[in-house]
């Protein structure tokens, strides 16, 4: 048996000997199929350049905010993790820093990538990495990335991804996509994902932002009824270069209807930079729902992530900028958010709305049954502090009794970790194979139907939730 937990085969998979039986040969059947990946943040760029990748330290530490928010809560500075570009420490000192913090890990979702990742993806087995080891492993990381068959197409290959989402500002003309697609020594399918979020958010740069999106859209005019032409012109720009989907990072999940005047009223004051607070968040609930409404023209799935105070330290914020681990989930209120949503397109034919949440409490209160009932609604799956194995199987146990296996999003990764991705959607995998064998050694499932299921939420699901 092998010494290494990474490699161990039966990793996630359940104590019990007979369902755990079980669970390995449910997981015989999904585990070989390719990566679907619809919802993410790796930078296209990162496969058109397809340049080896940089240092160990800013491959797997410093961009990472699940690594460097646990060390900096076990006391390190992030400028030593050289987060957001910060040069405090060289790169192999912040490497020997995580080193010696590695046992922090211990028990985490992140401590699970990792060794996973360090030990599929590049050799290394877990139990060597210490503080001792660290110029070691820093210097054998440092001559395997240098390898053609360590650069990202390489990799976007071996992890037999066949479909990869980015996360894509209204504006960007999309041309690393075109590239992409157009390049016939690449074959994966690389989609763009619409994220208008900056342009729906009444705050100091609205005005700049408007701006922009007028320009990209060719639009001249300067009124709300311009700015929702821009941006319906921007989402078919990102639907004629392959999007699927839309995707609203908003604050919570309100949504309102607004009549014209009023909506034109609070874009004036947005232009002009004198909306109060609850005016803002009254704009952006109602292009919430403006967004839905392009939605069923368009075709766009609508995929929500609220609940979250972003940027939460403002030292932190001022010293690395945003993203960097200081973002904190609050409860949510989906039912009452997305009523008028529901009202007005919950059952048109094509809408489809992802929700997702942080907030453990609204699977089964929430989300499971509205995903019960509306036809539009396709349940998000775990999130962010959520994508965990514990997790993961708190997520199952929540929904499927209220809404079968049917009616989810499939596995979302939501990573900007490129070597993470095969880690994430192997756990998934082995999660819901332990869950599914549990229904069999319960005979709540025969184990042909189990098969089929564990190979549906792979394949199946996010094709149809996504529209793929």
């Amino acid at each position: 048996m092998p010494t290494d937990i990474a490699h161990h085969p039966d990793r996630l998979l359940p104590a019990d000997p007979t369902t755990r039986a079980v669970a390995r040969r449910l997981l015989e059947h999904t585990q070989d199929l390719p990566i679907i990946s619809p919802h993410g943040h790796v930078d296209p760029r990162l496969l058109l350049d397809n340049q080896p990748f940089p240092d160990p330290t800013q491959l797997l530490i410093s961009p990472d905010h699940y690594v460097t928010r646990l060390m900096h809560a076990n006391g390190v500075d992030q400028g030593q993790l050289r987060v957001g570009g910060s040069t405090d420490a060289s790169a192999r000192e912040a490497w020997r820093l995580f080193c010696s913090h590695w046992n922090d890990f211990d028990g985490t979702a992140s401590g699970y990538w990792l060794r996973e990742e360090f030990s599929t993806v590049f050799g290394v087995d877990d139990a060597s990495i210490n503080t001792e080891n660290a110029d070691a492993i820093y210097d054998q990381l440092t001559e395997r990335i240098a390898r053609e068959d360590m650069r990202p197409r390489a990799l976007f290959e071996r992890f037999n991804i066949e479909v990869l989402a980015t996360t894509d500002d209204p504006v960007d003309d999309l041309e690393a996509h075109r590239l992409l697609r157009d390049d016939p020594t690449f074959t994966g399918r690389v989609l763009p994902t619409f994220r208008p979020d900056a342009y729906v958010t009444l705050g100091p740069q609205f005005a700049d932002r408007v701006q922009s999106l007028l320009a990209a859209a060719g639009i001249s005019g300067t009124d709300f009824a311009s700015y929702l032409g821009a941006l319906q012109s921007r989402r078919q720009y990102f639907v004629d270069h392959g999007a699927v989907s839309a995707d609203h990072g908003a604050l919570t999940p309100r949504t309102l209807r607004m009549d014209p005047a009023e909506a034109q009223r609070l874009f004036a004051k947005g232009l002009a930079g004198t909306a109060t607070p609850e005016e803002a968040r009254a704009f952006e609930a109602h292009m919430l729902y403006q967004m839905a409404r392009m939605s069923t023209e368009d075709g766009l799935v609508m995929t929500i992530h609220p609940g979250v105070h972003r940027n939460t330290h403002p030292d932190t914020l001022r010293r690395f900028g945003p993203d960097t681990g200081h973002d904190i989930p609050f409860g949510v209120d989906y039912s009452t958010g997305l009523r008028h949503i529901l009202e007005d397109f919950g059952t048109t034919p094509g809408f489809h709305l992802i929700p997702f949440t942080i907030d453990e409490t609204v699977f089964s209160r929430e989300i499971a049954p509205l995903a019960g009932f509306y036809p539009s609604v396709f349940i998000g799956a775990p999130w962010w502090f959520l994508d965990a194995p514990d997790a993961m199987n708190r997520f199952r146990e929540a929904v499927t009794e209220t809404a079968g296996f049917t009616r989810g999003s499939g596995f979302i990764d939501d990573t900007r970790a490129f070597c993470s991705i095969p880690a994430r959607h192997d756990a998934s995998r082995r999660v819901d194979a332990g869950y599914l064998a549990r229904l069999v050694s319960e005979h709540r499932l025969n184990e042909d139907r189990a098969v089929e299921i564990a190979i549906d939420l792979v394949d199946g699901s996010p094709r149809r939730a996504f529209k793929l």
